[in-house]
């Protein structure tokens, strides 16, 4: 058996100071048995939190704030060129080409439902049909099968599976190839540059799901040949309720209007309506320009911090974490494939004798640490891993996350499986909870707390 406590390396790594400054960075939480502790984040990859460069900026177009695009007035004439700078920062941000169009959604599902509305119909060379990985977040997975569209099982390794999609693809004609960048349960990249190369050679285009790895890794639209790519503003460190659709043209142009009514026109009359091209045929409505100067700001500090720097941060976290958790012969740690070289900052894991959602409360309720519980919509993948039925427990970081962190989840969890929990639990509403919960929620989050997901376990 492992001692109960991690011994830290004495080893200095980059890793034990954050990348960039986070708001919450030392939020104080309550805990079960009295008193607070700084609150240990670990659950960056549901959603991120907002960077300190991002919220200020925020605070300083907020007074600006106005309607766009045709308003006389000052902060009008201020709220639309913000808007309009922050497409162009977006684009930028993943080198999109010149004929690109960046679109400007809620989040990945609504963009990758968007894009769903503009494949092509019809029996021509790439025919309508999209085909998609049954390892994919719900976003990703849903938004195609609802539609009657291909799905392909992903093989023990990423050698096998770009085998079968090759061959999958010069079995039927495919208009669309729908991929995750990097996986939302294990944090495995996919070789998207093969993939794009492999797509193009039958004739199809490539939409990525870069929600999880937009955060992590730059992504080139131009040098990768990827068509599409989807990514949340919540995500990226700016939870402010935009992201983007960012891609060709052609279809977007093509493509009935994803919403109906003003700002996507160009004239109307009586009987019909003329639209106007993309990206307004697609942003319908008052647009949100403060979630786009968000997203646009993050994407700003995020390519001026540099892919190695963050690529270098998030690997020591992950191969500490790891290391720590794998002492442990009641742990698990899930993988999708057994030839996967790269990983971004998320890690699942299951411990023998401990449903997953009873771990995640103990975690929070005794250690003031916040991680994923359940089976993070991605139920087939889950399932495909053996942890359907209990789901399991993910730990993810980014630019906010230290050393220190890692270690304090570590520590936990030793003492979890060697003394068990200081507290009784029990279900409710589906979750677990300390009995005689203690801690009180801010006056203005209101009494009631939230019960289970139906995308939980």
């Amino acid at each position: 058996m492992p001692t109960a406590t991690y011994q830290a390396t004495a080893e200095v790594t980059a890793a034990a100071r954050p990348l960039r400054r986070v708001v919450g960075a030392d939020l104080p939480v309550p805990i079960v048995t009295g008193g607070t502790r700084p609150y240990a984040n670990l659950d960056y990859a549901a959603s991120a939190p907002a960077l300190t460069d991002v919220a200020e900026h925020i605070a300083t177009v907020l007074p600006y704030y106005a309607s766009v695009h045709r308003g006389a007035g000052y902060a009008s004439q201020v709220s639309t060129a913000v808007l309009e700078n922050a497409r162009a920062c977006v684009g930028r941000f993943v080198d999109a080409r010149p004929d690109d169009v960046v679109v400007f959604v809620r989040n990945t599902t609504d963009a990758l439902n968007l894009l769903a509305g503009a494949v092509p119909a019809g029996s021509g060379a790439q025919g309508g049909s999209v085909l998609y990985l049954d390892i994919e977040h719900h976003a990703n997975l849903v938004t195609w099968q609802r539609r009657g569209h291909v799905v392909l099982e992903a093989a023990p390794t990423i050698r096998e599976t770009l085998s079968d999609l090759d061959a999958a693809l010069a079995a039927t004609p495919t208009a669309l190839v729908a991929v995750t960048g990097a996986s939302n349960v294990t944090g495995e990249l996919l070789p998207i540059k093969r993939i794009a190369r492999i797509a193009h050679r039958h004739g199809a285009r490539v939409v990525v799901d870069a929600a999880q790895l937009a955060p992590h890794r730059r992504i080139s639209l131009r040098e990768s040949g990827v068509d599409y790519i989807a990514f949340s503003g919540h995500k990226l460190y700016a939870p402010y309720g935009a992201g983007a659709l960012v891609g060709r043209r052609d279809w977007l142009d093509a493509a009935p209007a994803y919403l109906a009514g003003g700002g996507a026109v160009r004239e109307v009359t009586g009987e019909s309506t003329e639209w106007a091209a993309a990206p307004a045929r697609h942003e319908a409505g008052t647009p949100n320009v403060l979630g786009a100067a968000a997203l646009a700001k993050a994407c700003e500090t995020l390519a001026a911090q540099g892919e190695s720097s963050l690529s270098a941060h998030e690997e020591t976290l992950r191969g500490r974490l790891i290391s720590g958790l794998t002492r442990h012969t009641e742990i698990s740690v899930l993988r999708i494939f057994a030839d996967s070289t790269d990983a971004i900052g998320v890690v699942a894991f299951t411990v023998a004798g401990f449903d997953a959602g009873f771990v995640a409360a103990y975690l929070s309720a005794e250690h003031a640490i916040g991680v994923r519980d359940g089976r993070f919509c991605a139920h087939p993948l889950l399932a495909r891993l053996g942890a359907h039925k209990d789901g399991a427990i993910r730990a993810s970081f980014g630019v906010g996350s230290t050393t220190a962190d890692v270690d304090r989840l570590i520590a936990a969890i030793d003492q979890l499986i060697a003394t068990g929990p200081g507290w009784t639990y029990e279900r409710v509403d589906g979750r677990y909870a300390p009995i005689g919960d203690p801690r009180p929620l801010p006056d203005f989050a209101g009494a009631a707390r939230g019960s289970a997901s139906p995308c939980g376990a």
